[in-house]
């Protein structure tokens, strides 16, 4: 994410939640070399929130050295809106995801991981947080998934994976305008250090419900900024799950967290991050537990961790900073 200027932090600091700045992302973090020609996104797309990097690469580190040079890392409100309950429903977009040798335990895996995550210890690890619309509450909801077995296109298209969500929709999503949808995708992360996943937002046409959505490669390769790539911190097998499966369910995690706590909407960006833009889950990224996390159904899952302004303050966190809460 792009770094506040130092006076911009100072006021930041300052004046506490009261702040406004420009800290999204633009397109400008990815080379021309990185994207399929005619594919570029458009500067009016929607915006690029919380891009989770793969750990080890110069992006993960440029983020971790921009949180421990802060005068002081807790997150802030930009007095906006959060997410009080979150309406899942997830989309599975791709040719491959008709085929059964693909598809292995990623669907029912992550069927199982979205049912158990609501009103779990770890979907708690981001209820401190409010915003003009209320608390953050674990009342996390799943509705079920879609699939969509024709073409997908590439996640530097934002606005091509918002069309997707819409289209899958009926261009009505979740009327409360707490509606989250997850895009996997079965196209492997393009060459090169590029972002695994990200979160943004928009509205359909002829709608003007605000909804939530994310974004994920397939997250099998190629490798970058590690030899897995995206998949660094896991193994095949992991807790019954196969190598993708888990990548996906760790950010999965990253993401929704990052949805929940600061979702843009008509404010613009205006959730809770710090005063150098990272989010809940930029700030706890490969930072994990002692052991699995548990959730409300039984499943378990090696998920990071995500960060607790409480849990800071009280030093009673995980991490360099000591403010990362696992959720276990």
């Amino acid at each position: 994410m792009k770094k506040a200027p130092l006076f911009a932090t100072l006021i930041l600091l300052a004046i506490g939640a009261g702040a406004q700045d420009n800290l999204t992302t633009t397109n400008n973090d990815l080379s021309a070399s990185q994207l399929q020609s005619g594919d570029l996104s458009d500067p009016g797309d929607p915006p690029l929130l919380g891009p989770a990097w793969v750990p080890g690469s110069p992006e993960y580190q440029y983020q971790l050295q921009q949180q421990y040079r802060l005068l002081d890392p807790r997150m802030f409100w930009h007095r906006g809106l959060v997410m009080p309950q979150a309406n899942v429903t997830a989309i599975f977009w791709g040719k491959r995801w008709n085929n059964d040798q693909y598809v292995g335990d990623k669907i029912d895996g992550l069927d199982s991981w979205y049912q158990g995550f609501g009103n779990s210890n770890y979907a708690a690890t981001s209820n401190e947080y409010r915003g003009l619309n209320g608390q953050v509450t674990s009342n996390v909801a799943y509705t079920g998934h879609v699939i969509d077995a024709t073409a997908a296109t590439g996640g530097y298209n934002r606005a091509a994976i918002l069309k997707e969500v819409c289209q899958q929709v009926n261009n009505n999503p979740d009327p409360t305008g707490n509606g989250y949808y997850p895009v996997y995708t079965d196209i492997p992360r393009p060459a090169g250090s590029m972002y695994c996943a990200y979160h943004s937002y928009g509205t359909c046409p002829g709608n003007n419900t605000l909804l939530q959505f994310a974004f994920f490669w397939s997250l099998e390769g190629p490798p970058g900024g590690g030899k897995e790539g995206c998949s660094v911190k896991h193994q095949e097998g992991e807790l019954g799950h196969s190598l993708q499966l888990a990548a996906l369910a760790d950010y999965s995690a990253h993401e929704l967290s990052e949805a929940r706590t600061d979702p843009n909407n008509v404010f613009g960006r205006s959730g809770w991050f710090d005063a150098a833009g990272n989010e809940n889950g930029d700030k706890c990224l490969a930072i994990y537990g002692d052991g699995p996390v548990t959730f409300s159904n039984g499943s378990q899952w090696k998920i990071q961790s995500e960060w607790s302004n409480k849990a800071y303050l009280g030093h009673n966190g995980i991490g360099f900073l000591k403010g990362c809460l696992p959720g276990q």
